[in-house]
């Protein structure tokens, strides 16, 4: 097991951890189904968290029964409609959209000279970030359109610890989905979960909220 002195470097989701964009991208997904004609439902946006835009786009069209009416095309063009609205919203983000204590964590990750990248699926997710003007504290960001697999498979995580030249075990993955926590662990990285425990029991931690994650605590959870 990796000792908490073994660590260098943390390798960041970006939704549910240092900012929630899931309510933008359910505004955004809202505003299309509704264009769709596709019933929305909480169950339906909850089940979009943490996964690609194709595969989140599927998902509504299947809710809909209309998974067989569109061309590759025609999705494509969904889905970018999909991402016009999410950028709308994102444009009207500050630095008040930071979740609670990040800013002072990533503060002390920086202070305490550990690496950090970001790894998110989002390819806004450097837009993200300057609204939020975390820019600075994050060099390194896997590039989404790089990626052939997405959460669960390790590939992200895997590509967070290379742009470190780090090994994954001397990384922490940060993610708030089960499907990170997933991806994490199969990258060979010690594993952060924030929000319920049961549902992140697959996590070597688990934090209730972001402002529990601090280098103190983590210490105290890896030894």
């Amino acid at each position: 097991m990796t000792k908490f002195a073994d660590i260098k470097g943390f390798v960041f989701d970006l939704d549910g951890v240092i900012t929630d964009t899931s309510i933008l991208h359910g505004t955004a997904w809202h505003q299309l189904a509704d264009s769709l004609g596709v019933a929305w439902s909480e169950e339906l946006g909850n089940g979009l968290k943490g996964i690609s835009r194709m595969d989140s786009l599927e998902m509504i069209l299947k809710a809909g029964g209309k998974e067989n009416d569109y061309t590759e095309a025609e999705k494509e063009k969904l889905a970018a409609q999909k991402n016009t609205n999410y950028v709308a919203e994102v444009d009207k983000m500050t630095p008040a959209n930071i979740l609670p204590g990040m800013k002072d964590f990533l503060d002390s990750l920086r202070a305490n000279g550990y690496q950090l990248s970001l790894a998110s699926a989002s390819k806004n997710a450097p837009r993200v970030l300057g609204k939020l003007q975390l820019a600075d504290y994050f060099p390194k960001i896997v590039d989404p359109a790089s990626l052939k697999k997405g959460k669960p498979d390790p590939e992200i995580y895997t590509k967070g610890a290379e742009l470190l030249n780090l090994p994954p075990e001397q990384c922490i993955g940060v993610e708030d989905a089960a499907a990170g926590v997933a991806a994490i662990n199969a990258a060979g990285e010690v594993s952060l979960g924030i929000g319920d425990a049961t549902e992140l029991g697959a996590a070597d931690m688990v934090f209730a909220d972001t402002s529990l994650v601090t280098l103190a605590n983590i210490e105290k959870k890896l030894g």
